[in-house]
């Protein structure tokens, strides 16, 4: 039974962040939020809801339980947050980003590549050094937000240089939505209300497929790992960051089918930062005494993250392009890193 709801949990999430996305985007985009901002901003941020729900219910339990005096539950749910929120960044890049490139490279352009990979590790290299004396701060975590905020403020910049190009399907899409304005007539009030109601409705069922699925994978995944005599983390490692990374493996997975590889790398890096400079320190702040980072964490978990982003990007900005070999290399690094995580925490 408790596999089941853990897989319940698993598919609550997954559905649940899709019925988010769409209705969130489609809110924003009807209160007349620019689409670019909706892409820099909403979606990113939609997408890694599953981790970002998980890893702070997980810090509440620990936060809860460090108040009433058990410091050890309360270091086991801190390695829940902390295993989920790294070990998705892994999977992304070890996982999802591997299948991509190794099915279909995606093409870039070198100057528009650059910054947010760049920026991404540079994120993973404060959060070392804010969590070298083996807690991640308040005040530490003040320094990680500031990378995520230059990532929405280059995405914004990015964004909206590329709005101003018009292409010939926007070209296309605006002659289309004058030919048929006028034969919407009174339907158009119909729609808007039904679309309003409709949305309003996905909006809260997936928040709240969101919630309670996140709270079953916490709950479940800890009882399994209990069960099996596994360390949490070692769960929170495998199971519940691969569960959680579930939504970047669909995108990616759409885009290939659409033959939009370059959509599905741009996910994952962004992903990936709000990761690493968002769930980690938002845990930090609900945890309050300053969140407990190990050197397992630090010189396995982050380096390996900071290993696997560095094999994505640096052959790619030298190069001008991905190739499969990058792909089958980060699967290869990704399958040692859950060896050596699985050696070093039993």
């Amino acid at each position: 039974m408790i596999i089941i709801l853990f897989i319940i949990g698993l598919l609550l999430i997954i559905k649940g962040g899709d019925w988010f996305v769409d209705a969130a985007s489609w809110i924003a985009e009807k209160s007349g939020i620019p689409k670019f901002i909706i892409g820099a901003t909403i979606v990113s941020i939609a997408t890694t809801l599953p981790e970002l729900i998980v890893s702070i219910i997980a810090a509440v339990e620990g936060h809860g339980l460090l108040a009433s005096g058990d410091e050890v539950a309360a270091l086991e749910s801190v390695d829940m947050a902390i295993g989920n929120a790294i070990g998705s960044v892994n999977a992304n890049s070890g996982l999802i980003m591997a299948i991509s490139l190794i099915f279909m490279p995606a093409v870039i352009k070198r100057k528009e590549f650059w910054v947010k990979p760049v920026l991404l590790m540079a994120t993973i290299v404060v959060l070392f050094l804010a969590s070298l004396k083996g807690e991640l701060t308040p005040i530490g975590s003040i320094f990680v937000l500031l990378m995520l905020v230059l990532f929405f403020v280059e995405n914004t910049i990015s964004a909206k240089k590329q709005m101003n190009l018009p292409t010939e399907d926007d070209i296309e899409e605006q002659q289309v939505e004058e030919e048929i304005i006028e034969a919407k007539g009174i339907l158009k009030k119909f729609a808007t209300k039904h679309e309003i109601l409709a949305n309003i409705i996905m909006f809260i069922l997936g928040a709240a497929g969101i919630v309670i699925g996140a709270r079953l994978l916490v709950d479940k995944g800890t009882q399994i790992a209990v069960m099996l005599k596994v360390p949490t983390k070692i769960i929170a490692l495998t199971m519940v960051a691969i569960g959680t990374s579930l939504p970047e493996l669909v995108t990616t997975i759409s885009a290939l089918v659409k033959k939009q590889s370059d959509l599905s790398v741009g996910n994952i890096f962004g992903a990936n930062l709000i990761d690493m400079a968002l769930i980690l320190p938002v845990c930090s702040f609900i945890f309050g005494a300053g969140l407990p980072v190990n050197n397992n964490v630090l010189y396995l978990d982050m380096a390996f993250a900071f290993g696997l982003v560095a094999i994505a990007v640096i052959p790619t900005i030298i190069r001008g392009k991905f190739s499969r070999i990058q792909g089958f290399a980060l699967f290869a690094t990704y399958v040692v890193y859950i060896v050596l995580s699985s050696i070093l925490h039993l």
